[in-house]
This record gives structure tokens, C-alpha cells and sequence, in this order.
């Protein structure tokens, strides 16, 4: 009895953890912006993950063309500046692509610039990994029940997690060598001031003991 119930708990804690994981790796957010302005949002997405994006404009008024003034450009560019998406002068639009270099992207959008300035909401959903799969079209090629598509996206999800944690120990252990690489700069340095100071102070007391030792001459 004692053991189903701590097996029930950690299946709690699993499912919490699995549904944490998924809505970080599902970023959907909607921000305002001014024209003439850039706004940058940025996403840490591993070597070889399938990467999806959707961006609109918010029409507040339902069933009303938006005017020409709103629209924007938008760009999605790796950690080492190489383009992977470019849309310019819209006010809607989709990107997908499959990350080569790991790191951050950035997406970023320009307002286009108006007079008088004008306001208006964007509404971009961001997703990398597993949340990217487009899981609807998977059950209908596979032809699979609610239970084994519940069952592969759990598995998918597990998956994802394991690499994500080898991914984290490895950029943990890359953090710990530059730390220690500027340690060691550091201790070089403060070795060499300290050495560079005790010299100066060395010629300082040098050179007053010979102007000491010329004046008691004269």
C-alpha cells in the first residue's frame, strides 16, 4: 500500500515536471509596439531541433482591414548571426526550420516608421522540440488512438528531457572551464601587477638612496 502511494506521488511529480518542460519549450506571448521601435525576443534551442513560429498583428476591431501603417519586419538570426527567416513589410506570417547551430535565436522586429507614431499588439507563438511536433497530422497519418498519441508524446517529451539534460551538463562544463580559464588570467595578472609594483617601488627606493648618497657628497 505504501509503495502504490509513493509510486502514485512520484507519477504526480512526473507529469508536473513534463508539463513545466512542455510550456517552457512553448513560448506564446503577445507585446505592443510603437513605430520606429525594435523589440528582440530570444530562444535556446538545441543543435538539430525542429523550431516553428507564428506572428500576427492583433486587429481590434474584428472584421476591419488594418491600415498600411501597421506593419513590420521580422527577422530570426542564430547566436552567430547567420538569417534563418526574413519577412519584410507584413502583417502575418509563419517560419519553420530545423536548427543547425545550437545556442540563442533571436527574432527580432521592426516597427516601420510612421508620423504621427502609432501603437499596435503583435501576438508571436514560439515553439522548439517536442511542443513544435504538429501532433493533430501524426495521429491522422499513423492512424493511432487518443492513448498511443498521449503515449508517443510522452515518450517524445522523456526523450527531449534527457537530451536537454546532457545538453545543460555540458554547457555547465563549459561555464566551469571558462571560469576557470579567468581564474587563471586573473592570478596571471594579479601575479604581474603585483610584480610590475614591487619593481617600481624597487627603483623608487633605489634611486633615492643614490640622490641621498650625491648629496651627503656634496
Amino acid at each position: 500500500m505504501l509503495t502504490m502511494k509513493l509510486l502514485k506521488k512520484h507519477m504526480v511529480y512526473f507529469f508536473v515536471i513534463i508539463i513545466g518542460y512542455l510550456s517552457i519549450m512553448a513560448q506564446s506571448i503577445r507585446f505592443e509596439m510603437e513605430s520606429g521601435r525594435t523589440k528582440c525576443i530570444s530562444e535556446d534551442i538545441k543543435t538539430n531541433s525542429m523550431t516553428v513560429g507564428r506572428y500576427s498583428l492583433v486587429n481590434p476591431n474584428e472584421g476591419r482591414p488594418l491600415p498600411e501603417s501597421h506593419k513590420f519586419t521580422l527577422r530570426v538570426t542564430s547566436m552567430y548571426g547567420n538569417s534563418y527567416h526574413y519577412a519584410d513589410h507584413v502583417q502575418s506570417g509563419q517560419f519553420a526550420f530545423q536548427a543547425v547551430e545550437g545556442g540563442d535565436y533571436m527574432a527580432c522586429f521592426f516597427a516601420l516608421d510612421h508620423h504621427p507614431v502609432v501603437k499596435f499588439s503583435i501576438e508571436f507563438d514560439w515553439k522548439s522540440g517536442v511542443a513544435a511536433k504538429d501532433w493533430s497530422n501524426i495521429a491522422k497519418r499513423g492512424s493511432v488512438d487518443a492513448m498511443e498519441l498521449e503515449l508517443k508524446k510522452l515518450e517524445d517529451t522523456i526523450t527531449s528531457i534527457h537530451e536537454e539534460m546532457f545538453y545543460l551538463r555540458e554547457r555547465e562544463r563549459e561555464m566551469q572551464q571558462l571560469n576557470f580559464d579567468t581564474n587563471s588570467k586573473m592570478f596571471r595578472l594579479s601575479f604581474l601587477s603585483l610584480f610590475v609594483c614591487l619593481s617600481v617601488a624597487g627603483l623608487q627606493v633605489y634611486h633615492l638612496k643614490s640622490f641621498f648618497e650625491k648629496k651627503k657628497l656634496i
